[in-house]
């Protein structure tokens, strides 16, 4: 590519910035647009973009009835993967990306909270992106949703009580259900998410918060590390074709 990447940022709560993705995105000198949709920011023409990141936040991707631009954004995730923009969503990202390619997305088990692994499939092991991985990965995982795979994509990662964690769709979308990109203080301002504390002390009891940011402190790096390579592979390859 002869010019700067343009990336386009879906975030849905302040809190739940790109992070670890974003240094990379920051570092490789990419013009970043950030829309904040539950802020009411319009959503730009995705033409316009090179990459599109999509992150997470407390809502369901079934929530259009009470958040209506939940309808415009899974219309844009479509027709931009559709027409083959490299995509990277995490968590609710990820569950939009299967929303708008047809999947259900449902309530899972039960919310699947704390520093937990997933295991990769034969499929992650010969992707390029997950190539050369541990077959177990650490992750934080934040949530209470799950979904079906799409049409046609690929399954990469699972957990016991959330099978699909990690999927691609065609060569150039991805996403994954956990976060590698929160640092520390990002965690400590979900606490302030009413959603994101009644979930965690539902499942963790009280004190929940404390311990997870202890755990978390002692394993940041390793999380963010491997959210790096798996972003930078996706980035590079994307970067490169464009």
């Amino acid at each position: 590519m002869t010019r700067p990447a343009n990336a386009l940022v879906l975030q849905h709560i302040a809190c739940e910035p790109p992070g670890e993705y974003e240094d990379v995105l920051v570092e490789h000198g990419v013009s970043i647009h950030r829309v904040e949709l539950d802020e009411g920011e319009p959503l730009p023409d995705w033409r316009a973009f090179d990459l599109i990141v999509a992150m997470g936040g407390p809502m369901s991707a079934n929530d259009d009835d009470s958040l209506p631009w939940l309808t415009d954004e899974k219309r844009l995730i479509s027709d931009a993967v559709r027409a083959g923009t490299p995509y990277w969503g995490a968590c609710l990202g990820m569950q939009l990306l299967a929303a708008s390619l047809g999947a259900r997305v449902y309530p899972g088990p039960e919310p699947e909270v704390g520093l937990l692994p997933v295991t990769l499939t034969e499929a992650a092991l010969a992707d390029a992106l997950f190539e050369g991985l541990p077959v177990e990965l650490l992750t934080l995982q934040w949530h209470g949703d799950t979904f079906d795979l799409p049409e046609g994509a690929v399954r990469l990662a699972g957990s016991p009580a959330y099978p699909n964690q990690a999927f691609r769709w065609g060569r150039h979308a991805y996403g994954v259900q956990f976060h590698l990109e929160v640092s520390v203080d990002i965690a400590r301002s979900w606490a302030a998410v009413t959603e994101y504390a009644a979930a965690l002390e539902r499942v963790r009891g009280a004190g929940a918060l404390d311990r997870l940011i202890g755990e978390l402190a002692g394993s940041e790096g390793r999380l963010r590390a491997t959210g790096r390579q798996l972003f930078e592979r996706w980035f590079r390859r994307e970067v490169r074709r464009a």
